[in-house]
C-alpha cells in the first residue's frame, strides 16, 4: 500500500480487460471445491458481458456431480440474478451447453427439439428457443415475468400433437397443436419454482400468469366480457400478463415489445384501456364487493355451506354481466330464487 504496487500473480487485470471468466489455476479442481462456482462463471458471463475462458468453460460439464450437491436455495439465488441479465438467454443457453441446466431444469431442456413451425406460420424456434427470447422480451425488472416467459410454454412437449390439413392446391401439410398446454404449463410451473425453493406467492402469481395467458381478444367482446377477462386475470397481474404477452411475440417474432406493430398490437392497447374503464369504474370483481353476504343469505334463510356458496358465486356471475343488478334488493330476491331451484332437485 505503501508504494501503491499492484500484485496481480493470475493475471486478473489482463482478464478484465478483454472481459474474460477464468478460474485461478486448474479450473475442474476449483470447481470440485465448490460446485456452485460453475455457475456463477455462467452468471458473471450473462450479466457483465464477459466471455468464459475455454478451459475453464469445458470444465463445467465435468464438474456436474459436484454441482449437483449444491442447495438449491443458493442455486435459485444465482438463477434470479441470470434473469436480471439484459439477455437472459445469454445464460439459459450457457446452462444448457454446459448440462446445468438438465440437471437442475430438465422440463426445460424437454423442450429442446420440439418443434412448432407448420403452415400456418406462428412460430420460427422451438419451444426451447421460443422461451429463450420470451424471456429476453420480458420486462427486465419484473421477475414474475420474465420467470412466466421462461416457463409459459414448458408443458407443450406433453401436449403437442400433429394433424394434417389439406390446401388449396391439393397438397397435405402437418399442422401442429399444442391444445391445453397453459394448463399443463402452468402445472409444472409451479412445481419448478416450489422446488427451487422460490417464495410460494411468487410462484402462485407466476403460474397465474403462465395459466392465463393464452387470451385472445376481440373489438366485439361486450363490457361483460372485458370485466370477466379483468376478474380471472386480477387486476393485480393486469399489466404482467400485458407485458408477458408482449414477451410472447417477442419470442416469436424477434420485434422488441416497444417496436411491435399490427393488428394485434391495436387489440391489445384497446383491451388495456378497457380493463382501465373497468378498473376506474370499480365495477364488482370478487364476492367481497357484493351488496349482500354470506350472512346475507344466511339471515334471508338460505342455510351455511355448499349451496350458499354457490349461491354467491353465482350472484357475482350475474353482477359481472349487469352491475346494475348489484343491490341488496335484487340480489336477495336472485338468491332466494336460486335456493328454491337448489331444493327443488335435491
Amino acid at each position: 500500500l505503501d508504494t501503491g504496487e499492484v500484485i496481480d500473480p493470475f493475471g486478473g487485470r489482463e482478464d478484465l480487460a478483454k472481459k474474460t471468466v477464468r478460474t485461478v489455476g486448474d479450473p475442474f479442481r476449483r470447481f470440485d471445491e465448490d460446485g456452485l462456482r460453475p455457475v456463477r462463471a455462467i452468471r458473471f458471463s450473462a450479466t457483465l458481458g464477459f466471455g468464459i475462458e475455454k478451459n475453464t468453460l469445458a470444465a463445467i460439464p465435468k464438474g456436474l456431480e459436484k454441482t449437483r450437491l449444491v442447495s438449491v436455495e443458493r442455486f435459485r439465488d444465482e438463477f434470479t440474478k441470470m434473469l436480471a441479465a439484459d439477455t437472459p438467454s445469454t445464460a439459459l443457453k450457457l446452462l444448457e451447453e454446459t448440462g446445468v441446466l438438465a440437471l437442475l431444469i430438465p422440463e426445460l431442456t424437454a423442450c429442446r427439439g420440439i418443434t412448432q413451425q407448420d403452415i400456418r406460420g406462428y412460430h420460427r424456434f422451438d419451444v426451447l428457443d421460443h422461451l429463450f427470447f420470451a424471456c429476453d422480451g420480458a420486462p427486465r425488472e419484473k421477475l414474475t415475468v420474465r420467470l412466466a416467459a421462461l416457463f409459459h410454454d414448458v408443458g407443450k412437449p406433453a401436449v403437442r400433437a400433429v394433424s394434417e390439413r389439406t390446401g388449396g392446391d391439393g397438397a397435405v401439410q402437418p399442422v401442429i397443436t399444442f391444445y391445453n398446454h397453459e394448463k399443463v404449463s402452468a402445472e409444472l410451473c409451479a412445481k419448478i419454482l416450489t422446488r427451487l425453493r422460490f417464495p410460494n406467492h411468487l410462484a402462485d402469481a407466476v403460474s397465474h400468469l403462465v395459466a392465463e395467458h393464452m387470451f385472445f381478444y376481440e373489438p366485439s367482446w361486450t363490457d361483460a366480457a372485458v370485466r370477466r377477462f379483468v376478474r380471472r386475470v386480477t387486476p393485480e397481474a393486469l399489466e404482467d400478463i400485458f407485458d408477458l404477452r408482449r414477451a410472447d411475440t417477442y419470442g416469436m417474432s424477434g420485434v422488441a415489445p416497444s417496436l411491435q406493430t399490427g393488428p394485434w398490437v391495436a387489440n391489445l392497447l384497446d383491451l388495456k384501456e378497457r380493463a382501465a374503464i373497468v378498473l376506474s369504474e370499480k365495477a364488482v370483481l370478487d364476492l367481497k364487493s357484493l351488496a349482500v353476504s354470506g350472512n346475507d343469505l344466511v339471515a334471508a334463510g338460505i342455510p351455511a355451506g355448499k349451496v350458499l356458496g354457490a349461491i354467491l358465486r353465482e350472484l357475482l356471475e350475474t353482477v359481472v354481466d349487469d352491475p346494475g343488478e348489484n343491490t341488496r334488493e335484487h340480489l336477495l330476491g336472485i338468491a332466494k330464487n336460486i335456493y328454491k331451484k337448489y331444493e327443488g332437485s335435491q
